[in-house]
């Protein structure tokens, strides 16, 4: 079956090192201008999602007991239904509220579009 997300090394290391100061982890992705084009990265549970929000996936590292939990808003999903998601860092501040703010990174996404198998798995033709 066919992910719709996944993460980098170096995104590993950081989450790793993340879960170390603020516990486990999620991430939510609102599509918003500015820093809310970013995935944003809070203490599980600290960002309330609902029905507004649709999960994309788990985030399972090697290292954490608890996989890092991926959101989207609904609406930008519609946008991205058809691409995979590459969870990356780089460096440089992000926004004030994502953890990794203090730390001189930034999470960004990565897109690129499902291959023909990959729609087929996952039911979008």
């Amino acid at each position: 079956m066919a992910d719709r997300v996944s993460f980098t090394e170096e995104t590993a290391e950081w989450l790793r090192r993340l879960t170390e100061l603020h516990g486990p982890l999620m991430f939510h992705q609102s599509g918003g201008c500015c820093d809310g084009s970013s995935p944003m990265c809070y203490p599980d549970g600290e960002f309330k999602t609902g029905a507004a929000d649709i999960h994309l996936g788990d985030l399972v590292v090697d290292g954490l007991d608890k996989p890092v939990p991926f959101w989207m808003s609904r609406n930008q999903f519609e946008y991205w239904k058809h691409t995979h998601l590459t969870v990356d860092v780089v460096k440089g501040r992000g926004s004030g509220f994502s953890v990794e703010a203090p730390e001189g990174i930034r999470f960004l996404i990565r897109s690129r579009l499902f291959s023909d198998q990959e729609t087929a798995d996952l039911g979008l033709l």
